[in-house]
C-alpha cells in the first residue's frame, strides 16, 4: 500500500510540474540604474561653509542661521540633510564628524547640532554650562560640509551615514565638485 501511494504521489507531482499553460503578456521594461539609483533621477548636492557662530544669550547657545541653501541647492520634502564638522586635518587629510557631535571641554560638554527644513538650516553649539565660557576655537572659523541626500539614495543603500566619504561615493559626488562658501 505504501509503495502504491508513493508511486501515485510521484506521478501526480510529475504531472503538475510538466503542465504548461499559455504564455502571459510581456512585462514592463525594467530600469537599468544608469540614470541614477534604480533609474530614479536626482541631483547630488553637497557644499562646504566656513562660519563664525553668533552668541544667543536667550538660548544659551552659539548658532548659525542660514536663510537658504548655498549655491542654489534645492531640498525636496523627501530629502534628508546631513551635516559634518571638520574636526581636524591629519597629514593633509580632512577628518569630518557627523552632527550631532559632543565635544568635551574643560568646562563640560558642548554639542554641535543642527536642524533643517526645505528652505533653510541652522547649526548650533549647545553647552551644558554657560555659553559665555565656550572658547572661540569652537565658535569661529568653523568648517561644515552640508550634504543633501535624496530619499532614493537613503532607501536604496546601506551606506554608513556617519562616514561622509561613503555618502558622497553613494551619490557620485567627487571632492572637486564640492563648492566652498565663506559666510562670515
Amino acid at each position: 500500500m505504501k509503495k502504491t501511494l508513493l508511486i501515485f504521489s510521484a506521478f501526480l507531482s510529475l504531472f503538475f510540474i510538466a503542465c504548461e499553460g499559455p504564455e502571459g503578456p510581456p512585462g514592463f521594461d525594467g530600469r537599468d540604474g544608469v540614470d541614477g539609483i534604480d533609474g530614479a533621477l536626482f541631483e547630488a548636492q553637497a557644499f562646504e561653509i566656513n562660519i563664525d557662530m553668533d552668541y544667543n544669550a536667550d538660548a544659551n547657545t552659539f548658532e548659525f542661521l542660514a536663510s537658504e541653501y548655498e549655491g542654489g541647492a534645492e531640498v525636496l520634502a523627501s530629502d534628508v540633510v546631513l551635516i559634518y564638522r571638520l574636526e581636524e586635518v591629519n597629514n593633509g587629510v580632512d577628518i569630518w564628524r557627523q552632527l550631532p557631535q559632543p565635544v568635551i571641554t574643560d568646562n563640560g560638554t558642548v554639542f554641535f547640532n543642527f536642524d533643517f527644513t526645505q528652505g533653510d538650516y541652522s547649526i548650533y553649539l549647545e553647552p551644558e554650562f554657560d555659553a559665555n565660557l565656550i572658547a572661540t576655537d569652537l565658535t569661529d572659523d568653523q568648517w561644515f560640509r552640508v550634504v543633501i541626500v535624496p530619499a532614493e539614495v537613503l532607501s536604496s543603500s546601506k551606506m554608513d551615514k556617519s562616514n561622509v566619504q561613503n555618502v558622497l561615493d553613494a551619490m557620485g559626488i567627487k571632492e572637486e565638485q564640492i563648492q566652498k562658501f565663506t559666510l562670515k
